[in-house]
């Protein structure tokens, strides 16, 4: 059962990497060249479409080894240093070993699982410094994130089980240091509102005002017993 069930999350991811990566790789060659003539590079809609890597921190990163995804923004540019942009970011997280040893020391066994997703939906500020080929900006704002984290196979009840963080992540409670075990399906879910900040730069490529850029932000949101905490780092194209 377990391993059925890894398959398939595994299958679910490859599939979604797969969409991901045949749609990135459509839109990038009509996003660099499609434009003719001298273009404008004050255009008055910005769009954006790039890849995430995220590094948790603790708390989180005790649970967490990495996260993977995809963001996507669309926003008003005031003048070419200002805009507000409203952006959605998806992360699939995946658990690290400290996670699921107490799991699988409960159940003596190595066939146990886990996966998790990040779901952001953020306002931002943007403030850029743009030159004809590289620019620099500020980009931050208030959101709100969403985390649900899934375990393939539960403690049998009555079990007792000395409680850490590793059990509270997947989504057990504790009372008086001793571990619920009353759960027949495993997950937590907890929303929260959060805030993002961080820097990126961008590089022209084709006719303006298309862009690829970089850049580097750290986001936090007070989500249950355990903050979402992490740095995102993304790479993708921009109008």
């Amino acid at each position: 059962m377990c391993g059925s069930g890894n398959g398939s999350g595994r299958a679910q991811l490859k599939y979604r990497v797969a969409v991901f990566l045949w749609f990135f790789f459509a839109t990038f060659p009509s996003a660099i060249w499609g434009q003719e003539g001298t273009g404008n590079d004050n255009p008055s809609v910005t769009t954006s479409l790039g890849t995430t890597l995220s590094a948790p921190l603790n708390p989180m990163g005790k649970n967490v080894a990495f996260g993977w995804g995809v963001s996507t923004g669309v926003g008003y540019n005031f003048d070419r240093r200002n805009a507000l942009i409203g952006e959605f970011m998806w992360n699939w997280l995946y658990p690290n070993n400290e996670s699921l040893r107490p799991i699988r020391a409960a159940l003596q066994s190595r066939g146990v699982s886990g996966n998790g997703n990040l779901f952001a939906l953020t306002a931002n500020y943007r403030f850029e410094l743009r030159g004809k080929a590289l620019g620099a900006y500020f980009i931050g704002g208030p959101g709100w994130y969403y985390r649900t984290v899934n375990l393939s196979r539960p403690v049998p009840p009555s079990t007792t089980i000395s409680c850490s963080q590793a059990w509270q992540w997947w989504g057990y409670n504790c009372v008086e240091g001793v571990v619920i075990t009353n759960l027949t399906e495993v997950h937590s879910n907890s929303g929260a509102l959060g805030f993002n900040g961080g820097l990126g730069l961008t590089f022209r490529v084709g006719e303006p005002p298309y862009r690829v850029y970089v850049e580097s932000r750290y986001h936090f949101a007070h989500t249950g017993t355990i903050s979402t905490k992490l740095i995102a780092v993304t790479v993708g194209v921009r109008y």
